[in-house]
């Protein structure tokens, strides 16, 4: 209406003025920025450390815009995000806000604390590191079953569980011991845990192309077809540089495959497409 108005000023006698329609180009160039500006806007977060037998859980949740709307009759998406080894929970920023826009709760867990013993690059890897995982996947259990009460409104029975490296094999570990526990899961470069093999939970993991991961952890041509995974690799990324430090181009690609993957077809509905490979070049 407002733009109908000022499009009547500038009209003179059924012809627009070369002054007019400047002014009305600076217009909408100034409305195209507001809008880009508020849809861009942070998510609200919060701050919480949780304590599970002694051992401290620091968290970092990031709410949708909409979160009002959700209520334990119409609950919206969680989603669980594990960071990777020596990488804060807060280095995730770019896929919370990518989640968000989305409509999901993102949670952002700190595995890792200050005093805990490094993780071993030794001997039998997998066995090794075994109970690091096992950890991971109870502070995982734990913080979905404490915010469940706090926050009602949320799907807290079908989240989907997101990682980034060693937070991937923790997500991958987790499934491995309670398949059901999410509705998807998606990894950046986890390298150790098998990915799960099954319809469900379905499966997206967008892969660097500096490391290969260990044998039998991503799947074959033929158990991906049949499954449906989705393995999405990005030539000439970086593994340590799938968080935010990342280059912006890495970023993009890397949330262009995760919403792909998320975003209902506006077609039929239906979610879980894969994205296809590509390059930084």
């Amino acid at each position: 209406m407002f733009v109908e108005k000022y499009l009547e000023r500038i009209q003179y006698r059924g012809k627009s003025t070369i002054h007019g329609s400047r002014l009305l180009c600076v217009f909408l160039l100034l409305m195209s920025s507001c809008v880009s500006a508020f849809n861009s806007r942070p998510s609200e977060q919060s701050t919480m450390t949780l304590t599970d037998h002694a051992r401290t859980i620091p968290i970092q949740l990031y709410f949708p815009a909409h979160k009002e709307s959700c209520t334990p009759t119409q609950r919206c998406p969680v989603a669980l995000v594990s960071a990777g080894y020596g990488v804060s929970n807060l280095a995730y920023s770019f896929i919370a806000e990518s989640l968000t826009g989305l409509g999901y709760l993102v949670v952002s867990i700190q595995h890792q604390l200050p005093g805990d013993a490094p993780l071993t690059s030794d001997g039998d890897i997998y066995k090794n590191r075994t109970p690091n995982w096992q950890r991971g996947a109870q502070n995982i259990r734990f913080v979905q079953h404490y915010l469940s009460s706090t926050y009602a409104g949320f799907d807290w029975q079908h989240p989907i569980l997101v990682g980034h490296s060693n937070g991937g094999d923790i997500s991958a570990w987790l499934i491995k011991e309670s398949s059901t526990f999410a509705s998807a899961i998606i990894t950046l470069d986890n390298r150790r845990v098998p990915l799960p093999r099954g319809v469900a939970p379905r499966v997206l993991s967008i892969r660097a192309s500096d490391f290969s991961a260990d044998e039998g952890v991503l799947p074959t041509e033929d158990e991906a077809l049949q499954f449906g995974t989705c393995i999405v690799k990005i030539n000439g990324a970086h593994h340590n540089d799938m968080q935010d430090d990342g280059s912006p181009a890495l970023k993009s690609k890397i949330t262009h495959a995760i919403e792909t993957f998320l975003r209902p077809s506006a077609t039929d509905g239906k979610q879980y497409a894969c994205d296809s490979s590509s390059s930084l070049d």
